[in-house]
């Protein structure tokens, strides 16, 4: 583990955009990795490490700036289903945070010398469900008891000291009042960024008012969208901009549908870096991909902003 000594993500974010990675378990699969169990990505943090740094450097050498780790599904109750205890599943949580750090040492040592981050993945509840309620929310619980189930993890993630939390994939406009609520405190910033269907998000609230839980949130260094389709990225950003005044992330899927029940993509790719130019000029500061982006998405987004 190296400590990071590029400058803050905020001060990157006042100076320009930052380009995030791509979708990590659609990396590791193209390794070879087998994800098809409820731990998906996270299962690799206990079995297959090393595979973990080598997908983070792919992004890396592509272009991306930011690590995001692989704690998406990294949960204690979703580790307890596995038969592995609250301390075994703090460290897995912890390591994640290590091996974004190791492929930060590895990218240093083949010459990159480019700013790099690590940004600790926190997923939504549903993802612990590993049901597909990720795309759906309301999942019949109170603000209060989401909280409860965030902020032990998140204190854990902290204490790794990553240099920002994603609170990504948010289906809920209610998950993200008990996040604002987990991350106050921490001492480590954060990102906001929900899943959506058009102007709304997938359980159905005005974006304005999901963005505006973060509006006054000083944690918050950022909100936005990921794991969407391309085409709900521009009008989010207005929102997103109009809303908080808050630099905007962006990181949508490849433009494919994920069938919960055939657990397999569906329809065509529509990502393409034409788009990006676009999302930049709308206010977009942090430029990624997630599902079914790999590192020649990232690379294309690194040239469409003029990186390489």
């Amino acid at each position: 583990m190296i400590s990071n000594t590029s400058p803050s993500l905020a001060d990157a974010l006042a100076a320009g955009t930052v380009v995030l990675d791509g979708g990590m378990s659609n990396q590791l699969e193209s390794a070879g990795h087998d994800l098809s169990d409820e731990l998906w990505s996270a299962r690799l943090l206990a079995e297959r490490p090393e595979a973990v740094t080598e997908a983070h450097l792919a992004y890396f050498r592509a272009g991306a700036d930011v690590a995001i780790t692989a704690g998406y599904q990294a949960t204690f109750e979703g580790f307890a289903r596995r038969g592995i205890g609250h301390d075994d599943a703090a460290r897995l949580l912890t390591l994640s945070v290590h091996l974004a750090r190791d492929a930060v040492r590895q990218a240093r040592d083949e010459g990159v010398e480019r700013p790099l981050w690590v940004a600790a993945s926190v997923g939504p509840y549903g993802a612990m469900l590993a049901d597909g309620s990720e795309y759906r929310g309301r999942y019949g619980l109170s603000v209060a008891e989401l909280e409860r189930f965030h902020r032990p993890r998140m204190e854990v993630l902290a204490a790794a000291a990553p240099d920002v939390l994603a609170l990504e994939t948010v289906p809920d406009a209610d998950e993200g009042a008990a996040l604002m609520g987990a991350v106050r405190g921490l001492g480590v910033p954060a990102w906001l960024s929900y899943t959506v269907d058009g102007r709304h998000t997938r359980a159905g609230q005005p974006l304005e008012e999901a963005f505006g839980l973060a509006a006054d949130v000083d944690e918050v260094i950022a909100v936005g969208v990921n794991c969407c389709s391309p085409d709900d990225v521009e009008p989010a950003v207005e929102i997103a901009t109009r809303v908080t005044g808050k630099p905007v992330v962006v990181y949508p899927n490849s433009g494919e549908t994920w069938d919960t029940e055939a657990r397999a993509w569906t329809g065509r790719a529509r990502f393409g870096a034409g788009q990006v130019g676009a999302w930049r000029d709308a206010g977009a500061r942090l430029i990624g991909g997630c599902c079914r982006v790999g590192p020649e998405g990232i690379a294309s987004i690194a040239r469409a902003l003029g990186r390489t």
